[in-house]
């Protein structure tokens, strides 16, 4: 029988050590969200809402004010804090996908070119720091005046030199479907130009069907060989003409994210499904309580019907 001083001292001892008596890891399917859809969260609220609604991964991009990941206190060597952030993370079965760097590969002048490539770097190091297996960068944008080809060839050569320094970390570089780069043959380009091992592609598989007009069978055809990381969202038709888009819930709009996955699925993918929630730069979308909560529950149906199985607990 348990009497009443050992049911307080019992109490004492859980509220002493909450980690302790934390639930076991479970298998869970391969999703995971990007911290650009919770800006305002602490690092220990991103942590506990993944894991309460059975995340497997967390994509940094940002945390709180720190844009730079390098520079959050979370990631700081400085009395082992990073150190002490992995296993808040192993304690939770949670994983960390992939460093969102916003470096930029199509800048024509040397000092910010430099600027932007250190960046890079700087994440990668970072990421063979946490045993991450992703950064991502940019292309971004056709610089005016310079042809096609040879502007392609640029971001290629910082594709490149970009792979060579992140290879022997165990680190591959993925360039986002992003900017003036969402069509298949300009990616496909770049990554063939690229030619390294450690260059591959993050679909961002909103921007290729909507600014890039691509059905995702056929972009998942021409490109899927190389993708190694995802971003879904959904949105509708929004400004006077409709050629803006207005972000909604997963499954209530006009991008076909359940099409989007099964594609990938059928492939025999084997990475993440991410969740780019961007409350960061649209600041009137659902909260991420809502928005993050009703994906888990949406995408795991997707996954389940796609026939992709959960991951086993770490």
């Amino acid at each position: 029988m348990t009497t009443r001083r050992a049911f307080l001292q019992t109490a004492a001892a859980v509220l002493a050590a909450p980690h302790a008596w934390m639930p076991s890891p479970r298998e869970r399917f391969p999703i995971g969200f990007s911290t650009l859809g919770c800006p305002n969260w602490t690092w220990t609220q991103i942590l506990e809402f993944a894991q309460s609604h059975d995340y497997a991964a967390v994509e940094l991009r940002g945390l709180q004010k720190n844009m730079d990941l390098t520079l959050a206190p979370e990631l700081s060597r400085d009395g082992g804090r990073i150190e002490e952030s992995k296993r808040e993370l192993r304690e939770r079965g949670l994983r960390i996908s992939d460093l969102g760097a916003s470096a930029e590969l199509h800048e024509q002048d040397p000092a910010k070119r430099a600027v932007q490539l250190d960046e890079a770097r700087r994440f990668i190091d970072l990421a063979e720091t946490l045993r991450v297996p992703y950064v991502r960068v940019f292309g971004n944008k056709y610089v005016q005046g310079v042809p096609r080809d040879m502007m392609l060839a640029h971001i290629a050569r910082g594709l490149r030199e970009l792979g060579d320094y992140a290879r022997p970390k165990g680190v591959t570089v993925v360039i986002e479907s992003h900017g003036d780069f969402t069509d298949s043959p300009s990616l496909l380009a770049l990554l063939e130009q690229a030619a390294s091992p450690a260059v591959a592609l993050l679909w961002d598989a909103h921007h290729t069907f909507v600014s890039g007009r691509e059905q995702p069978e056929d972009t998942v055809r021409q490109l899927g060989r190389y993708i190694r990381h995802t971003h879904l969202k959904d949105s509708v038709p929004a400004g006077p003409d409709g050629t803006d888009r207005r972000y909604v819930l997963t499954g209530t709009g006009a991008v076909p994210v359940r099409r989007q996955i099964e594609a990938l699925a059928h492939t025999g993918y084997r990475g993440f499904y991410n969740f780019e929630w961007e409350k960061r730069w649209h600041p009137d979308i659902e909260e991420p309580e809502v928005a993050f909560a009703q994906f888990a529950t949406v995408v795991g149906g997707y996954l389940r019907r796609a026939g992709v199985a959960e991951l086993p607990a770490q």
